[in-house]
């Protein structure tokens, strides 16, 4: 991960320095924008490994940055809020970000993020394994997914998280377990991350919450695949 070129977006000067410092000591090289549409613009010039984006930039906000980059990019994004309102979090993990912080934050802290980001959205090696799952295919070794002949665009994690719960069909798997497997065990964010990665991978299949073909939801202890998809 080391050399990668991180997009710190923030028009607080003393927090893009101090980003800077500790990432720059940590190896990765670091480019900076203070508004929306200079942090489009830097994007879609430099293609950096991560963007650390701050909600509350000049226009457009962070909120339409992330929502423009993830409409055409699985970039991993890190929201910085400078509240600590879980309305600010939940709508940042709508939108598609992967991970938020909030200020004021430990520089440590957004170094240990970063790289954990980088860690579950780079590609790894995958067992050279395919499920066939009645209409759905999910093939690991190429992190490809069809239903029905058709391809389903899933984000990294949402892919981890299908193929870990694929994997484990006919198992209840806890928000916590399912943080561990697919976020890693150094995550900082809480278990309403895999409730909203749930929505989404649902909504990509195609899948009525109340009625799923797929994933179950087992209340009040998390989720399952269901059994008797082969």
């Amino acid at each position: 991960m080391a050399g990668e070129l991180i997009l710190v977006v923030d028009d607080e000067a003393n927090i893009v320095e101090l980003a800077r410092l500790y990432l720059e000591k940590e190896g990765f090289r670091v480019a900076e924008a203070s508004g929306g549409e200079e942090a489009l613009r830097r994007f879609e010039e430099l293609q950096p490994a991560l963007i650390i984006l701050d909600i509350m930039i000049p226009e457009p906000d962070g909120w339409e940055v992330c929502r423009r980059i993830r409409s055409r990019s699985r970039l991993p994004i890190i929201m910085l809020t400078a509240r600590e309102d879980e309305v600010d979090k939940v709508v940042g993990l709508e939108l598609g970000a992967d991970d938020y912080l909030t200020k004021p934050f430990s520089p440590r802290e957004l170094v240990a993020r970063v790289k954990a980001v980088l860690r579950r959205t780079q590609p790894t090696p995958e067992p050279q394994e395919v499920l066939h799952l009645d209409d759905l295919v999910i093939d690991c070794s190429r992190r490809r997914v069809t239903q029905g002949g058709r391809e389903v665009e899933l984000t990294p994690r949402e892919f981890d998280l299908l193929y870990v719960l694929a994997l484990n069909r006919g198992i209840v798997m806890s928000r916590e377990k399912l943080l561990e497997r697919v976020w890693g065990y150094d995550y900082y964010g809480d278990t309403r991350t895999v409730d909203v990665h749930i929505r989404h991978t649902r909504e990509k299949l195609g899948e009525d919450s109340s009625n799923p073909r797929y994933i179950e939801t087992v209340w009040g202890v998390g989720y399952k695949f269901r059994e008797g998809k082969r």
